[in-house]
């Protein structure tokens, strides 16, 4: 792959320099295709710094729905994102997670040792996944009601005075307010809003509350509903009721690393004047992770973890996705003209495909940075071949999220002209005359900046350090009270209150029903084979899964008139997509599952479909209007969309 595939160095870098530099609105998604990985995020801070020093708060990405928003929303709660002490735990409660031997599986070993010392584990989901077979209870809710389910547990805990008073005295605000919300949902309304039993919605709650310290790690799987904010929220407060935050076997409030420099220092948020802050697309509508949200704990961060931009997995300051690409597709409520997208699938990688491919279209310069050609890069002007995480140096701190850092090295050095990120923003600022703020020549630089404090290269911190942290401080509140305005736990959100949203959770009922509709899909599920849509190339992984597949159960593919390996049409009110039908037993009647990210990049280019993905990609069945959209954050509901299936001829391209 050339260094630039559809044109010269010299005519990309006026053509860059003369949009950007007169328009001064410019968009980068950079992340990876609906998941957080180590290759995608390992930036160095470089592409915040660039945007910030450029005067562009339109920085957006994947981790809007996925793990950013949950840190963002915690941040509003207990002022930091908290990370399960596995390792000490009594209780392990997943909610629609299903961590695997070989995928997520540094999770999968903490959560198997914890239930080999004796640990609980309550699991809920639709489905009867691997983790619910293994679990003390499993709880098969509906898709999206993770919200509802959280009020169930709460209304227990509270009724039988199982939380931790004295905390709740102590440390949070709003308990009277938040009592009176919960009230409002008896266990006979989450059972019919869930589908689950009151007594075992129960059962569950009085183990998560008794058997503590507990925790409740994250979950893909609430950051994409439409009462996402609610939902994540209320998960903080049952932390915090139970009093398992920042204890030994409970969640703790890592903070930055005191001898490490957090990537978070090296965005230069304090670089973007207020007046271009203040144009980030999406912060009037859906502010809670832009800078509009977050402007109020920046002052509580700096009290008690010494920065003010702590920005943890990136889900801080972030520009509203579909707001982006409404303004890349019609110019409201400005033009933007230049999208970079770096190691993401953009087209495929949020809802509402149909806007992104007509936002891009729209574009007068679309550069990528990838490892293949995917749809995205299809459209692109520029491709930029990048390097892979085993090819580049790392310190990993779970971005920013944990004070334990592991040095990555690199085993080999990227091929041909191949380079990282760190290169590619450093390069382009010197042609946009941001030179001399990008000091560190290579990423290697980078790295031994941010040890300067441990007085060591990354070289020698590599050779002497597996991983680092220093011992763990509990309870750290004590000294400086908890990252919020009120210094507590705010259980009714002082900064939502003001942003003129319910300061306290709440339920948010679905839309009428449709009987054109009678289905429900979630999506966003990610076969074993494929963890990025990239992957769909590799043989080996093609023979193990060739083909894309909708999952369903047998009464529900009968009653379609559907069998074990027709093809099929997975319609909603957003648009289709074609699937070959897997029956499955652990599959909840009346519930069609998805898998994420199909393309066929064995097809060739040019016949309209960009390599089969307006025939098989879930993007262009998942809508993004308000009824679907989260209101505080503005992220899609992937999980329990109205949907209908119908059986089509096999397509063409699987006819032999």
């Amino acid at each position: 792959m050339s260094f630039e595939a559809n044109g010269d160095r010299a005519a990309f870098q006026l053509r860059f320099r003369s949009l950007v530099g007169e328009a001064n609105e410019f968009t980068c998604p950079c992340d990876a295709a609906g998941h957080v990985v180590m290759d995608e995020m390992s930036e160095r801070g470089a592409a915040r710094r660039f945007m910030n020093l450029l005067g562009s708060p339109n920085w957006i990405s994947g981790v809007a729905l996925c793990s950013s928003n949950t840190a963002a929303i915690n941040r509003m709660v207990y002022g930091w994102y908290p990370y399960p002490d596995y390792a000490q735990t009594n209780c392990i409660v997943l909610f629609g997670h299903n961590p695997k031997q070989h995928s997520w599986t540094p999770i999968y070993n903490a959560i198997r040792r914890a239930q080999e010392r004796g640990a609980k584990l309550i699991v809920m989901d639709p489905r009867k996944s691997e983790s619910a077979e293994r679990a003390d209870l499993w709880l098969p809710l509906k898709p999206g009601t993770d919200a509802a389910m959280c009020f169930g547990w709460l209304k227990v805990i509270l009724d039988e005075e199982l939380y931790d008073k004295a905390f709740v005295e102590k440390w949070t605000t709003g308990f009277a307010e938040f009592r009176k919300r919960v009230d409002e949902f008896p266990l006979v309304r989450v059972a019919a809003i869930t589908g689950v039993a009151p007594e075992l919605i129960a059962q569950a709650a009085r183990m998560y509350a008794t058997t503590g310290p507990a925790v409740i790690p994250w979950t893909p799987i609430t950051d994409q509903q439409r009462n996402s904010t609610s939902a994540i929220r209320l998960m903080c407060s049952l932390r915090a009721l139970c009093g398992y935050v920042d204890v030994p076997g409970g969640e703790l409030l890592h903070g930055f690393h005191p001898d490490i420099i957090h990537e978070s220092e090296l965005e230069l948020h304090d670089a973007l004047p207020e007046a271009q802050r203040a144009k980030q697309l999406g912060a009037d509508k859906h502010p809670a992770f832009t800078y509009r949200g977050t402007a109020a704990l920046g002052e509580p961060a700096k009290r008690v973890w010494g920065y003010e931009w702590p920005n943890i997995v990136s889900g801080s300051y972030m520009a509203n996705p579909s707001a982006v690409f409404r303004a890349m597709a019609d110019g409201d409520p400005y033009p933007v003209k230049a999208f970079v997208t770096l190691g993401n699938n953009t087209l495929m990688s949020f809802a509402n495909m149909q806007l992104i491919q007509r936002a891009m279209m729209n574009q007068d310069l679309i550069v990528a940075v990838e490892h293949f050609r995917t749809p995205t890069a299809q459209l692109a002007d520029y491709i930029l071949p990048g390097d892979a995480w085993l090819e580049r140096n790392c310190l990993s701190d779970a971005f920013g999220w944990t004070a334990i850092y592991r040095p990555s090295q690199k085993v080999v050095e990227p091929p041909g002209e191949c380079r990282g990120v760190y290169h590619f923003w450093r390069e382009l600022a010197i042609r946009m005359g941001l030179g001399e703020q990008f000091p560190w020549a290579t990423n290697e630089d980078v790295l031994d900046f941010r040890l300067q404090r441990m007085g060591m290269t990354f070289e020698t911190f590599a050779e002497k350090h597996p991983y680092h942290l220093h011992k763990p401080r509990y309870r750290k509140y004590e000294q400086a009270g908890f990252a919020t305005p009120s210094g507590r736990v705010e259980l009714r959100s002082i900064i939502l209150g003001e942003l003129g949203f319910d300061p306290l959770p709440y339920w948010r009922d679905e839309p009428p029903h449709d009987p054109a509709w009678p289905l429900t899909m979630f999506m966003g599920v990610r076969e074993d084979e494929y963890f990025q849509t990239g992957h769909r190339h590799i043989a080996a992984l093609r023979t193990r899964s060739p083909e894309p597949r909708m999952f369903v159960a047998a009464v529900t593919a009968a009653h379609a008139g559907l069998v074990e390996g027709q093809w099929a049409q997975v319609v909603t009110p957003q648009g289709r997509v074609k699937l070959r039908t897997a029956i499955r037993a652990e599959m909840p009647e009346r519930t069609v599952r998805v898998p994420h990210g199909w393309w066929l990049p064995e097809r060739p280019e040019g016949d309209g479909t960009l390599s089969g993905a307006w025939e098989y990609a879930d993007a262009q069945i998942c809508p993004d209007d308000d009824d679907y959209l989260d209101m505080e954050q503005g992220i899609p509901h992937l999980k329990g969309i109205p949907c209908n299936v119908r059986a089509i001829e096999a397509p063409a391209h699987w006819v032999k």
